[in-house]
């Protein structure tokens, strides 16, 4: 019996006016969970034999009804509605600590704050590439039985 390590995915984030995306680099993933809260997220998945759990306490409050990831085969994508639209986030953790499995993503980065409406492009693609993906396979994007809050 081999023990099972688990570690903290790689993960890659930048900055919108009214989003803020994060990428977790794990190929071929399985089980994915994100549990979304209006202060912190929890990402869980297993890819082969690897097992991966992050937690992260969020800089400002997101709006977890109106966030939604998607899983491919490279990656699972997670587009965090900020509770507070047009305020910049200077990084994405409530800590100033770095931390080795967190980076920016530089090729998606831009200082938005100067632009117009321009920045909702990158939403919509990724709304149009939500869309497109389709199939059975697709986690429930609501947090299903995962953080589903009863009523």
């Amino acid at each position: 019996l081999q023990p099972v390590f688990i570690q903290s995915a790689t993960a890659k984030w930048y900055d919108r006016r009214d989003f803020v995306f994060v990428e977790f680099c794990v190929e071929d993933s399985k089980d994915v969970h994100v549990q979304l809260d209006k202060s912190k997220f929890e990402f869980r998945c297993v890819s082969g034999k690897d097992k991966y759990n992050n937690e992260i306490e969020l800089f400002g409050e997101i709006d977890p009804k109106q966030s939604k990831h998607s899983r491919t085969d490279r990656s699972v994508q997670c587009c965090l509605r900020k509770a507070e639209a047009g305020k910049s986030w200077p990084r994405l953790t409530k800590e100033k600590a770095k931390f080795k499995w967190l980076s920016v993503d530089f090729n998606n980065w831009k200082d938005w704050e100067d632009d117009s409406d321009e920045d909702m492009s990158s939403f919509d693609n990724f709304s149009e590439m939500m869309n497109n993906m389709g199939g059975d396979d697709l986690p429930d994007l609501d947090g299903g039985e995962y953080g589903a809050e009863e009523v």
